[in-house]
């Protein structure tokens, strides 16, 4: 019987390209007296580029862009703690993400979180989204000394919410990471569809959020 849901956050309630898309071009117009002489939709896609759909950390990403854009005068440090501490600023949710999690909650159901990324920067960018009010349970790899696809994390955040991994559905974007890692510790595994990749092995696949309490409610 399914007791819990727990998510991914980065491109699974986080529109994490739209935000750093968004996040970039304030950057740009914010370190202008820095970043004047590169044209700001060449920086932007240089970045995005870089960035990976964010798999490379940012202190490679803007030490690339220093050498290929010659940077000067502003410091690798200044431009990582700008991303650091601007970026929650530019996040943009899914659609019906606070519906959804909303009406799971009015349905009883607990709800998780297990995340990949720094600590603070990751609790930030949940709080920006109005969404932490509705989570019984926030694991980040950088708090828990573990990260996905680790099975240690899901069991621990499982174990957080008092339940077995067998009560949990977890709902993620990465086929391996997020799918094939929650079921190989019992879960049933949701991929929500992303273009970055052909497909998963998955007990159910979704395209929205708002299909996920009927789906859960059905099943």
């Amino acid at each position: 019987m399914i007791k819990a849901i727990i998510f991914d956050l980065d491109g699974t309630l986080l529109n994490r390209d739209d935000s750093l898309k968004i996040f970039i071009s304030k950057q740009h117009d914010r370190l202008n007296k820095w970043l004047r002489h590169i044209p700001k939709e060449e920086y932007i896609q240089r970045f995005i580029e870089l960035d990976d759909h964010g798999y490379v950390w940012k202190d490679e990403v803007f030490e690339q862009l220093m050498k290929e854009f010659e940077i000067e005068e502003i410091s690798l440090h200044e431009l990582l703690e700008d991303y650091l501490y601007f970026f929650k600023d530019s996040c943009v949710p899914f659609p019906d993400l606070l519906e959804t999690l909303k009406e799971l909650k009015q349905n009883h159901f607990l709800i998780g979180m297990i995340t990949n990324g720094k600590g603070q920067f990751q609790m930030d960018n949940i709080r920006a989204l109005e969404i932490d009010r509705y989570i019984d349970t926030i694991l980040i790899s950088d708090w828990e000394g573990v990260k996905k696809p680790d099975p240690t994390i899901f069991k621990r955040a499982a174990e957080r919410l008092k339940i077995s991994p067998e009560d949990c559905v977890f709902i993620g974007d990465h086929p391996d990471n997020d799918v094939k890692a929650a079921r190989e510790l019992g879960m049933k595994g949701i991929w929500k569809r992303n273009e970055q990749w052909n497909g998963a092995e998955a007990d159910d696949v979704i395209d929205g959020l708002a299909e996920i309490p009927g789906l859960i409610l059905h099943n």
